[in-house]
């Protein structure tokens, strides 16, 4: 075991871990087909955030009245929570899941 001082990282990372066990979460290591899937279901979702994107740009540039620039702002907002939360909620049962 190395005597040397330890860095307020390392440090943080110990008490983080220690809270982590007392509240009984616990490292669970992905498969490898876990880590792909989540990566495919990530460039999934960042296209299609990225087309929603390009969607709300193109249809904001024909609109000055800004009652209907409001509603195409809360519309394009509505959609990218929408698709976050499906992509996390995907994500979260791939890591879930015992391979």
């Amino acid at each position: 075991m190395d005597d040397a001082p330890k860095s307020a990282l390392e440090l943080a990372m110990e008490r983080l871990k220690k809270k982590d066990v007392e509240q009984g979460v616990s490292d669970r290591v992905l498969t490898d087909d876990q880590k792909t899937e989540i990566a495919d279901v990530r460039k999934t979702y960042g296209a299609k955030l990225a087309q929603e994107e390009i969607l709300f740009k193109s249809k904001t540039q024909g609109y000055v009245e800004p009652e209907s620039r409001r509603t195409l702002e809360e519309n394009y907002r509505r959609d990218v929570e929408r698709i976050t939360h499906d992509r996390d909620r995907k994500i979260e049962k791939i890591r879930e899941r015992t391979d």
